[in-house]
């Protein structure tokens, strides 16, 4: 690894663990809860903790001023809920383009099952081929996700992770098996950090446990996005998220210490 990846590496994480929030939603949903004053949200999981943020590039003007130092990810596609297959995720940006906008790192949605799963695979290695000549990391979210696939299944979702690094990215995101016992069986399908997905929230004690899980799995940390930016306290929920990556906290103590009201 180069020395500019490995320092782009350590911007957008603390010790190889990672609590990234993406906000790249706005593409996909519009203006909704959360990113309408994506500026105080930004400053809020960072004054959290957070590690780093992704969106996508037009929002960067907006992102560099909130950010109290975290890191910064660029995502490179996109589609809408409005269109005809929100599965089809088409190329939105660049590597030059992120590294113009004071990117310090990539990401890269992949739906590993879906009809646009061959397209998707070719632009991933297009991606991570430019990357690599600038030493930009690439995180490449592989989900999971087509017609009759299950998502949450541990040998679907290790494919997914596995199919990251055969194309070249240095960091995999999918989602969580909803287990720790069955996500050791995706962390273990790739040499690369896994970070998993927050999912729909469902709660915080629920959000919380499920990163427990992941983390005792071996996951190097979460990129948690509605559960995060649509939460009414973004910066206590970062503060708990990080209290379970990067203090080892279980969901209670890290609730606890982020100030909610937790049942004895």
């Amino acid at each position: 690894m180069n020395a500019g990846k490995a320092a782009r590496l350590r911007r957008i994480g603390t010790d190889g663990r990672y609590v990234m929030i993406p906000m790249d939603h706005g593409i996909t949903l519009g203006a909704v809860r959360g990113l309408a004053d994506i500026e105080e949200t930004i400053d809020a999981v960072t004054r959290g903790g957070a590690d780093s943020v992704l969106t996508q590039k037009g929002i960067a003007p907006r992102v560099h001023p909130n950010s109290n130092g975290a890191g910064y990810l660029v995502h490179l596609n996109g589609s809408t809920t409005a269109g005809p297959d929100t599965n089809d995720k088409r190329v939105t940006g660049t590597v030059e383009e992120a590294l113009r906008v004071g990117a310090d790192a990539v990401s890269f949605h992949i739906n590993v099952g879906s009809d646009s799963e061959p397209g998707q695979i070719e632009d991933l290695a297009r991606v991570t081929d430019a990357a690599e000549r600038f030493g930009m990391p690439v995180l490449a979210m592989t989900y999971a996700r087509g017609p009759g696939v299950d998502e949450t299944d541990p040998e679907a979702l290790g494919h997914a992770v596995r199919l990251g690094e055969e194309l070249g990215a240095d960091i995999v995101k999918t989602g969580y098996s909803g287990d720790a016992t069955s996500f050791e069986r995706v962390v273990e399908s790739t040499r690369l950090p896994v970070v998993v997905a927050g999912g729909e929230p469902e709660g915080d004690r629920a959000s919380l446990e499920a990163v427990r899980g992941a983390m005792d799995a071996g996951a190097a940390g979460v990129s948690m996005g509605r559960t995060v930016f649509q939460h009414d306290d973004p910066e206590a929920i970062v503060r708990a998220i990080v209290g379970v990556v990067h203090e080892d906290l279980s969901a209670t103590a890290a609730l606890r210490e982020a100030g909610f009201a937790v049942e004895a």
